[in-house]
């Protein structure tokens, strides 16, 4: 600097002496900040690091996703902890249960020609094959509990091409081993690869297995081909596979459980504990301590042990409280246990990181507040679970709504099929865009109880100053009642309370007025009214 001033002639001045300053000062900041970007540069270098990466690299391909699909699901049987988590998680999900009936039910007075698109959605979720399989309250367990062991559920769509009828059946998460996508788009799937083994009975009784491998496309694939073989092997058109995962990162074909993160400290706390247990046991071992003087210990060893109760008489080998008889050199006395650590609550952070790997507070994990907590605590679910649980809500109802839409499609485009429209192509996704004749909605309504335990009086007394301002239709009164009070398949229950064309229906008026009411009707649509009340 002294030399360019020299050269350049500049006069010393406060100015120019500042302005250097300055400048020495930012080159300064900007060589230490490069210093620090190459110390971060050097410490994502570290061995530890490389180690980690390249070992997740191995660890979430094919292989490695069904090995921690399979420790998973020991975990989930055999980890009070793991168990009670997935279990809990389910609970929130499913527990209340959730009404689901499609807008149209052909009763639209103002619509005459509105097609009845709840009855081919309610006859799929009452089909006995589908309710073992996707909409009982069974198999509805049994999914979430696959999500958070697997990270993938798997639902193959078995169609008749000629009702449009589908039946669902679930794939394990094992049997499919590919996944082939959009070439442009990874998150546009076309098809699934499933390689299983086969179990038939053969006429003389015995079982055979073959070893089988098949395609099937995505639900949605909007390929402009359709292929009937992959590889040499068939591809199943009439049977679409719908996939859903969880904490799938950008890019992967698979999820990954739950579960997973808590695994590990899962068997931390495990061991943790039978740690604790081993302790305690070991301390009771030696519970008493004698003193005698010289030679006489041995004498005082067997006098304890032959004592009223002691462990040398039969039968009394664990009696406690018993009385040892001593010589009058000998004392007996407790041994102290201030030095010995047994707090299990020293494992708590282990329990916590288990529960934060779920989701869920670690009071609600362990149905205990702790030595500080308080009782409201452990009963209480803060926010951010009940937006978590509400999300997997979402999520499910995404995968209902899907399965649905196609079940809809299928009733369109079968030959015998209960409903009829016109299907066609958008021409920039390709997939198919249905359109119900008579101007029929096929909007699909979901309606999930609140995750908040509100007292059923407050709800039923909300719902009843809403029916006093005479704004809501009586029909939808009776659905919030129903929904309030936690009757399932109140869809049934409203169609007894309405009459053919959607109109209301008293339960409680006299049967004058049920007759007139049903003359009425009639009348409109043109039916003798004498008919109507016979």
């Amino acid at each position: 600097m002294l030399r360019i001033r020299q050269i350049l002639g500049i006069q010393e001045s406060p100015v120019v002496t500042a302005a250097l300053d300055r400048a020495r000062a930012a080159e300064n900041q900007a060589e230490q900040l490069a210093e620090s970007m190459a110390d971060l540069q050097r410490a994502l270098d570290d061995p530890g690091w490389d180690s980690l990466i390249r070992g997740g690299d191995r660890e979430f391909n094919r292989e490695g996703l069904r090995r921690a699909a399979q420790a998973a699901r020991v975990m989930a049987v055999a980890n009070p902890l793991i168990k009670r988590g997935l279990g809990i998680r389910q609970a929130y999900v499913w527990g209340q249960g959730v009404q689901i009936q499609a807008r149209a039910t052909g009763k639209n007075d103002t619509n005459k020609a509105e097609q009845d698109v709840n009855a081919v959605v309610q006859a799929f979720l009452d089909d006995p094959g589908n309710r073992a399989a996707f909409t009982g309250d069974q198999a509805q367990e049994e999914s979430e509990r696959v999500l958070g062991t697997d990270g993938n559920f798997f639902l193959a769509c078995f169609t008749s091409p000629l009702t449009g009828f589908v039946q669902v059946r679930s794939i394990p998460f094992d049997e499919i081993v590919e996944t082939i996508t959009n070439p442009d788009d990874l998150d546009d799937p076309w098809y699934y690869k499933r390689e299983w083994v086969q179990r038939e009975l053969t006429l003389d009784g015995k079982q055979t297995e073959t070893t089988k491998t098949e395609y099937y496309p995505a639900l949605g694939y909007a390929g402009r081909t359709r292929h009937k073989w992959i590889d040499g092997y068939k591809v199943n058109l009439d049977t679409p596979i719908h996939h859903t995962s969880v904490n799938r990162l950008d890019g992967w074909q698979f999820g990954i459980g739950d579960a997973y993160a808590a695994l590990p400290w899962a068997r931390l706390y495990k061991d943790f504990l039978s740690d604790w247990a081993v302790l305690v046991k070991s301390l009771s071992q030696f519970a008493w301590k004698v003193t005698t003087k010289g030679s006489k210990a041995q004498t005082a060893r067997a006098a304890l042990r032959r004592r009223p109760g002691g462990p040398d008489v039969p039968g009394n080998e664990n009696n406690t409280g018993a009385t040892a008889v001593l010589g009058q050199d000998a004392s007996l006395e407790a041994i102290p246990k201030t030095g010995a650590t047994i707090d299990s609550e020293s494992g708590r952070p282990l329990a916590a990181m288990i529960a934060a790997a779920l989701g869920i507070p670690v009071t609600t994990l362990m149905a205990d507040p702790g030595q500080t907590g308080a009782r409201a605590v452990a009963e209480t679910l803060n926010l951010p679970t009940r937006l978590e649980m509400t999300q997997r809500r979402s999520l499910w109802e995404e995968t209902y709504r899907s399965i649905l839409q196609y079940v809809i499609t299928q009733a369109v485009k079968a030959p015998r099929g209960p409903l009829q429209g016109v299907i066609t192509r958008d021409p920039f996704s390709r997939r198919e865009v249905i359109v119900l004749t008579g101007d029929t909605d096929t909007t699909i309504e979901f309606d999930w109880p609140p995750l908040d335990e509100v007292p059923l009086n407050v709800i039923i007394e909300a719902i009843a100053k809403a029916d006093s301002t005479k704004t809501l239709p009586p029909v939808q009164i009776a659905k919030l009642l129903l929904a309030a009070l936690g009757v399932k398949d109140a869809d049934e229950i409203i169609d007894d309370l309405t009459d053919d064309d959607g109109n209301w229906l008293d339960p409680y008026a006299t049967v004058g007025q049920a007759v007139g009411d049903a003359a009425t009707a009639a009348f409109r649509r043109g039916v003798d009214p004498s008919e109507a009340v016979r």
